[in-house]
């Protein structure tokens, strides 16, 4: 049986994590940046509480670190580590990838591979912003589509590590060969043909895994 689906209605402390996130993994919050929670609270328009929620949420996966005397600062990228994010997040990939090929409605599948096109195109005219952007709504209806829910908690947080790596070091990547890549996994889960939506999830982590290699070999 499907696991149950987040709720419809987003928590205020769901919305601050995004607003947060979306600094740290695009490095306008880069790494050691003291998190100083009064500007949190101000960009995001949000209180106190929901802000100070969502800060503890990334102590707990790491995107945020509290030290001694200096507080909250933002993780340094582990390159070393990045390797085993990426493993873990294969085997998460391939288990939501099947899901949604199995359990995806006609109208997400639709919307994977229009969001997959769409990748393609802003990888053709070099539009990282709108690439990356691409890339987050496809992660958004191919996790709704897979309606496993534990799977999706689990990989969020390493998909927000991958994506701050891939901003730190974009300059090293290809991103036609990572949007050819989400192309064959959307085609896959589009056709409801699970084993190719897995060979393509296992493809994209190839490339990712290859790409963190040379960043680490450099």
């Amino acid at each position: 049986m499907p696991t149950r689906p987040p709720p419809s209605k987003r928590r205020a402390a769901d919305v601050a994590y995004d607003v947060i996130e979306a600094l740290i993994s695009t490095l306008k919050l880069p790494p050691g940046s003291p998190i100083v929670e009064a500007e949190l609270v101000e960009i995001s328009q949000l209180g106190r509480t929901p802000v100070r929620e969502a800060l503890l949420r990334m102590v707990a996966i790491g995107l945020i670190d509290q030290q001694p005397r200096r507080g909250l600062v933002v993780s340094n990228i582990d390159l070393a580590e990045h390797l085993d994010v990426i493993q873990t997040r294969r085997v998460l990939e391939r288990l939501i990838a099947a899901c949604a090929a199995r359990r995806a409605t006609a109208a997400q599948r639709q919307e994977i591979l229009r969001r997959a096109e769409r990748m393609v195109l802003a990888a053709e005219g070099g539009q990282l912003d709108d690439y990356m952007r691409a890339d987050h709504e496809l992660d958004q209806i191919n996790h709704q589509a897979s309606q496993n829910y534990s799977a999706v908690q689990c990989v969020l947080p390493l998909i927000v590590k991958c994506r701050r790596f891939w901003y730190a070091y974009q300059h090293e990547g290809e991103i036609k060969e990572g949007a050819r890549h989400h192309l064959t996994l959307a085609q896959g889960i589009a056709s409801a043909n699970e084993k190719a939506a897995m060979q393509g999830a296992d493809h994209l982590m190839d490339y990712l895994e290859k790409f963190a290699r040379r960043i680490i070999n450099n």
